[in-house]
């Protein structure tokens, strides 16, 4: 089956990228791993992180791509794949994944969204941000350590009490 993509070269995109099993953490337990594994991929496929954040089993992200260039696909194929076989092999891996060689860390889709415009930019960057306190990770996006609101605020594009704090 294939599915529908948008491939806009040089094209600004918004991604949701899940682990197989959603009860493991294994993304923030190896943030490291998955930090490495980005910065091999973008030496040789280069692309800008816009906007990132990580959970502990699924992360959103924005990238831009080089000008002329749509594989995004492959970026993330090569992510996935060095992520995995950096960790030692706990999952359980379904027939279908076995035959075809594969791990069973990843969900093999991903959610990509072609940005529209800066208006299209900005509602998703708010989203990566403010996502650790929508599923409980934090009080306030500041507090989540796996995002990119601190380099934001550090460049002084927001403030450190952006989005202000969840009050239960």
């Amino acid at each position: 089956m294939r599915y529908r993509r948008a491939w806009v070269p040089g094209g600004t995109y918004f991604f949701t990228v899940t682990l197989a099993d959603r009860s493991q953490p294994l993304l923030t337990e190896h943030i490291d791993v998955l930090r490495q594994s980005v910065r091999e991929v973008r030496t040789r496929h280069p692309f800008t992180i816009l906007a990132m954040a990580v959970m502990p089993e699924h992360l959103h992200a924005i990238w831009q791509l080089p000008e002329g260039d749509s594989a995004y696909s492959t970026r993330w194929a090569l992510i996935k794949a060095a992520f995995s076989r950096a960790l030692l092999p706990s999952e359980q891996i379904s027939l279908s994944r076995h035959l075809k060689r594969e791990r069973g860390v990843w969900q093999r889709r991903y959610w990509e969204h072609c940005i529209r415009d800066a208006e299209d930019l900005s509602r998703h960057i708010d989203y990566i941000h403010f996502n650790p306190v929508k599923h409980g990770y934090a009080k306030r996006p500041i507090d989540w350590p796996y995002s990119s609101l601190h380099r934001y605020v550090r460049a002084g594009l927001l403030p450190s009490d952006w989005a202000g704090e969840v009050v239960e």
